[in-house]
Parts: C-alpha cells; structure tokens; sequence
C-alpha cells in the first residue's frame, strides 16, 4: 500500500517563524501516518502526524535542536519559534525522517494512510476513514517502542 505514495521530487518547507528551512530534493512518502502514544500526545499536545523522507534527501538549515526522546530515536524543534520538525530514528545511522506536514505546503493534500495507538486515542479525537489501523499491543509486537509509555 505504502508503494502508492512513493514520490521523488522537492518539496520545500519551514517553521512558524521562517528561521528554520527545509529541502526534500529526493523519495519521500506522499501520505500521512498519525500516532497516538503517551509521549506523542505530551509533544503535541493532541496526536502526531509525520510523512517520511529519505535522510539523503534533506537539507535543514537553520537553528534546530534535537532532544533524545529515547535510547533510539530524537525529535526535533527550531530553536527560535519551537516548532516542531521531526521526529527520526537515532539507533542506524540514515534514518529517515518523520517530518510535520504542517511545516510543508505540498503536505496539505497528503491523504491519512494509518494510525497508531489507536486504544490510546482520547475521545476528542477519533479518526474517521478508510486506513490502517493498530492498537498499542498490536504496533509493539512489531516495532521498538518507549516501554511503558502510557498518555
């Protein structure tokens, strides 16, 4: 499913307050994913939703800061306005990284492919249409994540 939406090209993008620019000049994933982990929820304050792009394929200027949000992975903000960026994979070196549609303008009609978390999901916020979906127990039997992180 995930083919479907593979691109190569450029998309440009930047914080809120313009201090923070980036270039994907390569493959990326034309589609949204959005989590709803414990530690999603506190960064975001309601859910994350990130596209991938390959690492080789970005160029970041500008002042970010990257904070080890665990023992494998970093999310990162600009310096500046505190929006954030990305999140990415720290344990391989060129990860990809999960960047913030918001950030990018072309991001604007990226479809919903996949939630999830989806048990952890607050009442507020259900997510309406036709995607993947996993609970908690179901992303952990096949992904690293931070043990015991609960909203």
């Amino acid at each position: 499913m995930i083919d479907a939406y593979r691109r190569t090209g450029v998309l440009d993008g930047r914080c809120l307050c313009g201090a923070v620019s980036i270039r994907i000049d390569g493959p990326y994933i034309a589609a949204v994913g959005a989590c709803h982990c414990g530690m999603c929820q506190r960064w975001n304050g309601v859910l994350h939703g990130s596209f991938d792009a390959e690492a080789q394929a970005v160029t970041v200027t500008g002042p970010v800061t990257r904070h080890p949000s665990s023992s494998f992975s970093e999310r990162a903000f600009c310096a500046v306005c505190g929006s954030h960026l990305w999140m990415r994979n720290t344990d391989e070196a060129d990860q990809n990284y999960e960047f913030m549609p918001g950030l990018f303008p072309a991001a604007a009609g990226f479809p919903l492919i996949s939630e999830i978390y989806t048990d952890r999901a607050p009442a507020y916020l259900r997510l309406s249409g036709d995607h993947r979906r996993a609970t908690g127990a179901e992303y952990e039997s096949k992904h690293l994540f931070v043990e015991g992180d609960t909203p």
